[in-house]
């Protein structure tokens, strides 16, 4: 049974699971707050003159026994018919403001935490990865950049990927190998599927690192390709700048990690299924689909719920990794 509640943060919380319709729930693994968006009628509870939605109040959503959102009204959109469309973030959009930070020797969690005791947000899991970052200069970047930023250098350095996130009114840090779910999606719950093979975004068969030489006054080139991908596809280069504090054989190992991630084919699965609210952006769902002979676990990359009386459909964006 869903449960939506809205929280006026003076005391008065109103249950609107019953007069909210076309709810839809929004995940992405990286870039984005979570959002929330749900249709009112004007006057719905007029029998009740306390009743009222404006700009920051709280909303709160479950499914069942499923904690599913928790965050804030940051859109009211309404006009001459009935209908009142809210839209709603969690706290990851408070992360795009920007702002200034000079960490050194930290954590992922260390750089989560302090800016969230900075902003007066909430934290709840934060994975230790067991990776400190020597030094990270941020000026004038979004707070959710910076957290971005940190997560992909430990990924890069330790070969684990993390999810950051608002886990129902909690920023998170979680091993996406801890978020498995023991369910499977086969063709009995599929609506509709598509299989896609691209090259287009973040493959790389070269990979250019330079580092200033104090030294010498020039720039150190480190190089790795791959000569036969390079022959399939041409030549895709990636180019990064080094810390000046990694030594030559650091710089050789973030070379062979970055063609390890970076040289080959992005693939990706979208699937329309029956919905289940324990499926969100981070996750891994084992998909069987006879057709392609899939039978694997993927990553979802984007996920998105739709909620419509007692129909619950979701579309998913699925990556090999």
């Amino acid at each position: 049974m869903l449960e939506l509640l809205l929280d006026n943060k003076d005391g008065n919380v109103w249950d609107i699971s019953s007069i909210a319709s076309d709810i839809t729930w929004k995940t992405t693994r990286g870039g984005r707050p979570a959002s929330l968006e749900f249709t009112l009628v004007k006057n719905s509870l007029s029998q009740d003159a306390l009743f009222r939605y404006t700009n920051g109040d709280i909303i709160r959503f479950r499914d069942g026994q499923q904690n599913v959102f928790y965050g804030y009204i940051f859109s009211i959109d309404s006009g001459k018919d009935e209908d009142v469309k809210i839209l709603a973030y969690d706290q990851v959009r408070y992360l795009l403001a920007t702002d200034t930070y000079v960490f050194k020797n930290v954590t992922v969690a260390d750089v989560v935490q302090q800016i969230a005791d900075d902003f007066n947000l909430t934290t709840g899991t934060l994975a230790d990865t067991g990776y400190r970052i020597a030094t990270m200069v941020e000026d004038g970047q979004t707070l959710l950049d910076i957290i971005e930023k940190a997560i992909t250098q430990t990924v890069i350095s330790t070969s684990r990927l993390y999810m950051f996130y608002d886990d129902f009114g909690t920023l998170t840090v979680r091993n996406v190998e801890d978020m498995r779910l023991d369910l499977v999606m086969g063709d009995g719950s599929l609506i509709d599927y598509g299989y896609k093979q691209s090259i287009d975004t973040d493959t790389y068969n070269k990979i250019k690192l330079v580092q200033d030489n104090k030294e010498s006054g020039k720039r150190d080139v480190y190089i790795a390709q791959d000569s036969a991908n390079i022959a399939r596809w041409g030549t895709l280069q990636l180019y990064q700048t080094v810390d000046e504090d990694k030594n030559a054989a650091q710089i050789n190992e973030l070379l062979q990690q970055l063609m390890s991630l970076k040289n080959r084919e992005a693939r990706s699965l979208q699937l329309e299924a029956i919905g289940n609210s324990s499926v969100r952006a981070g996750c891994y769902v084992p998909v069987m689909i006879a057709e392609f002979d899939v039978n694997q676990f993927f990553l979802v990359d984007e996920c998105v719920h739709r909620y419509d009386g007692t129909d619950h459909t979701m579309t998913l964006t699925l990556k090999v990794i």
